[in-house]
């Protein structure tokens, strides 16, 4: 990915928590016959190896699971992202040389991607998985209000995946490039808009 250093983003910490938030992150990796890759909620585990280690899990059916990797894979991870108009710059009323950008988060995990069959393992990314994302909610669903015997039969149908990562990259490009007049004027125009990702977005901007 490439990252000027006005929008590159190395604090381990905030890295960390855009891959939470992101919630759903695409899985690639390269192969023999080509590149292939797989929308995936996946749990990081901040504390395994320098920088951390994803799981998930997918289909069984699922052919990249069966690639061999060429290298490394990547999992991707968007953060919050929007438009900018030119016209919510003040300079543009000034020379006119401005343009459309996009603003947005994004981050790009390295590392050797691990398959799994083990049932145990598969319980274990399952039941971490549901209750990262039931826990919000005013009475939570969990693995152990299925039979149990259900739950066995499902875990048949997928294959579990750990990804130690070894690299990271992290792109936060929100208008830091511009004036601070420009950036307080984007931040408005954002957090004016109808669609709610626009209004989060407004509040990352430096102002």
């Amino acid at each position: 990915m490439y990252v000027p250093p006005a929008f590159r983003e190395e604090d381990l910490p905030a890295l960390h928590g855009t891959m939470r938030d992101a919630r759903l992150a695409n899985l690639a990796t390269a192969t023999a016959e080509g590149l292939i890759a797989t929308p995936l909620p996946l749990f990081l585990a901040p504390d395994e190896g320098p920088y951390g280690t994803l799981y998930g899990h997918m289909a069984r059916a699922n052919p990249q699971w069966k690639l061999p990797p060429v290298g490394d894979a990547m999992a991707l991870f968007m953060g919050p992202d929007a438009y900018v108009s030119p016209a919510w710059y003040p300079s543009m009323k000034e020379h006119g040389k401005v343009v459309p950008t996009w603003n947005y988060v994004a981050i790009h995990a390295y590392g050797q991607v691990e398959f799994f069959e083990d049932a145990d393992r598969l319980l274990d990314v399952v039941t971490r998985l549901t209750n990262l994302h039931e826990g919000p909610r005013a009475e939570p669903w969990a693995v152990t209000d299925a039979p149990e015997g259900f739950i066995w039969a499902q875990l048949k149908g997928i294959v579990g995946l750990r990804l130690p990562i070894t690299r990271l990259e992290g792109k936060r490009k929100m208008s830091q490039n511009r004036i601070a007049e420009d950036r307080a004027g984007v931040a408005a125009g954002l957090a004016a808009s109808d669609r709610p990702s626009d209004r989060v977005a407004a509040a990352l901007i430096p102002t």
